[in-house]
């Protein structure tokens, strides 16, 4: 007999109002995307016209088809890629080359650096200091900007210090035996082993430069250098008639285009996930013992 048919009526009814919750969340969650979906498909008579549908009355790829003969459209999909690929690899390496000498407990200074890491946890500089480190370093109007003054998330970093200092002493100390040195240790045993945590956090890391619009907005004053993000704000804004304007366009679709561009913002991140979702739930030895 089946497991379920021994479970009491309130169990029974525990589960079912636990599925019909989780369903209901589901549904909050994915409905309003699905929204912006069809509405991105849609004409603008029908958005004015029905508050809301999840199929439109006639499917139209006049918003697209502007956005990519757009050149600001085009430049700032280009821009955030690039900013983001190069991002996540500058800090997935920083992260990981800081977090690996801290795992170390014989490390000279270990103790003050993690110190000096957890203040960062609880007090910032804030928007103005880093604006000024920013400005003085020369980097306004640079995509390094966008980079370099997130380099490092302390709270990421903590959490991969942890998953080196759970690796097997065991396997280091061979791979030292046979003549490997400390970079060669850290390359060949320790980054490999790491598949899983290093996939988990370039995920986080690009979802977090992806994301971000507040440091191009406060950084970068040259509307061709915008990344897709603001232009997102800008065009979802109330003023976004305006914002349009300042990148030589003419022509205005209104509700239709920030339905489109919302859309491409978040397909990008959306498609990456079931690539890298295998190794959130992956165990810290896969592979290692069996090889």
């Amino acid at each position: 007999m089946s497991v379920n048919h021994y479970k009491s009526f309130g169990s029974r009814v525990f589960d079912a109002l636990n599925i019909a919750l989780l369903v209901a969340l589901a549904l909050v969650t994915v409905l309003p995307l699905l929204y912006v979906l069809a509405g991105s498909f849609a004409t603008e008579s029908e958005i004015a016209t029905r508050p809301f549908f999840l199929w439109p009355e006639k499917f139209v790829t006049d918003t697209y088809e502007y956005i990519f003969g757009t050149g600001a459209f085009v430049r700032a999909l280009i821009t955030t890629i690039c900013v983001t690929a190069v991002g996540t690899a500058v800090q997935v390496m920083l992260t990981l080359t800081m977090a690996y000498p801290l795992a170390k407990r014989y490390l000279p200074g270990r103790a003050l650096v993690l110190n000096l890491v957890i203040f960062t946890l609880v007090f910032s500089g804030g928007m103005v200091p880093t604006y000024l480190v920013v400005r003085d370093l020369g980097l306004l109007d640079s995509y390094w900007a966008l980079i370099l003054p997130l380099a490092i998330n302390p709270f990421y970093l903590i959490i991969v210090k942890s998953f080196f200092q759970e690796l097997p002493q065991a396997l280091e100390e061979a791979a030292r035996i046979d003549g490997c040195s400390e970079m060669g240790v850290f390359l060949k045993i320790v980054l490999p082993l790491s598949k899983p945590i290093i996939a988990t956090f370039s995920l986080f890391y690009a979802v977090g430069i992806w994301n971000d619009y507040v440091s191009p907005l406060l950084y970068i004053d040259d509307s061709s250098k915008w990344t897709l993000q603001v232009l997102v704000r800008q065009l979802t804004s109330a003023d976004a008639e305006n914002a349009l304007a300042q990148l030589d366009s003419v022509f205005f679709p209104a509700e239709g285009l920030k339905f489109a561009v919302i859309v491409i913002a978040t397909l990008p991140i959306l498609f990456f996930y079931p690539f890298l979702q295998k190794y959130f739930a992956k165990g810290v030895l896969i592979g290692s013992v069996k090889e």
